[in-house]
């Protein structure tokens, strides 16, 4: 495992989240409350796909190092945490009336579908691709705190937690890529091919899932909302723009995860945990 590498911690929280404000959470309203609850979408069934894709490549032998392997067991519990903390989010979604649970049918079809016809090492490049995504994105919500000032705190909570563990746990698939795959000129080409590929649909689903979202609360010609949205994603403090040139760095042959090296806010895990840990 690289020498920068972070062992990951598994830890067992719960935000327990108002279902009251659920649809306006965050403080620039209902259009930007709904990005990150259709995002909240994809996850419960992408944190499991992610976690059997990896677990694969453990159970055969792949994974040589006992500091991967630590990394790997760490990997699967955090996924595991949050995919259930996102499951609460979604049932919730759909609780209200919002179609989140056949949104989620979608992904989870989708996604049992590749199971069922990709090989493992494309299934496993599908991972460190969207894994690349949740890291940069992690990565520009942890610099730009004012992104959900004035939020609701356990929303912001559960969204600085998964930024927070998203980072810590950022290499782990990729070294697995790494050692299962390798590093030459083929497993370059899968892997970029595939971030490509998975981006693509990701977002095909992704902004319909969002405006579809916004339109059953009756916003879908909310000018001022859009523009809002708009402002935050890509002006001030502007997360798609930023993310735009760690993206690419994915390109690099000889990138790795922890050359965006933010290892520096992972100390702010402790002060959540303290606050929102399961067993409290």
């Amino acid at each position: 495992m690289p020498l920068k590498s972070v062992l990951p911690i598994r830890r067992d929280l719960k935000f327990k989240l108002p279902a009251n404000r659920l649809k306006s959470w965050h403080p620039d309203g209902v259009q930007a409350s709904h990005f990150f609850n259709a995002l909240s979408i994809f996850f419960p069934s992408g944190e499991r796909f992610f976690i059997d894709s990896v677990r694969y490549y453990r159970d055969r032998g792949a994974i040589k190092s006992e500091d991967l392997l630590k990394a790997v067991t760490a990997f699967i519990g955090q996924e595991a945490m949050h995919g259930r903390e996102h499951e609460a989010l979604n049932e919730a979604l759909t609780a209200s009336g919002l179609p989140a649970d056949r949104m989620e049918r979608i992904v989870i079809n989708l996604l049992e579908f590749g199971k069922k016809t990709l090989p493992p090492a494309s299934r496993l490049a599908i991972t460190i691709a969207l894994e690349h995504f949740t890291a940069i994105l992690a990565d520009v919500v942890l610099r730009n705190p004012e992104l959900n000032e004035g939020a609701e705190p356990r929303y912001t909570a559960l969204i600085q937690w998964h930024a927070l563990e998203e980072t810590e746990h950022k290499a782990v698939a990729f070294d697995v890529y790494q050692a299962a795959i390798g590093k030459g000129p083929a497993a370059y080409t899968l892997r970029v091919t595939t971030l490509v590929i998975a981006t693509i649909i990701l977002y095909s689903l992704l902004l319909p899932f969002h405006f579809e979202l916004v339109r059953r609360e009756g916003a879908a010609l909310d000018l001022r909302g859009w523009g809002r949205l708009f402002r935050t994603l890509w002006l001030k403090p502007g997360i798609m723009r930023k993310m735009v040139p760690l993206y690419f760095d994915y390109f690099r042959p000889g990138f790795h995860p922890w050359q965006h090296d933010n290892r520096e806010f992972l100390a702010a895990l402790d002060a959540i945990a303290s606050e929102y840990c399961a067993a409290a």
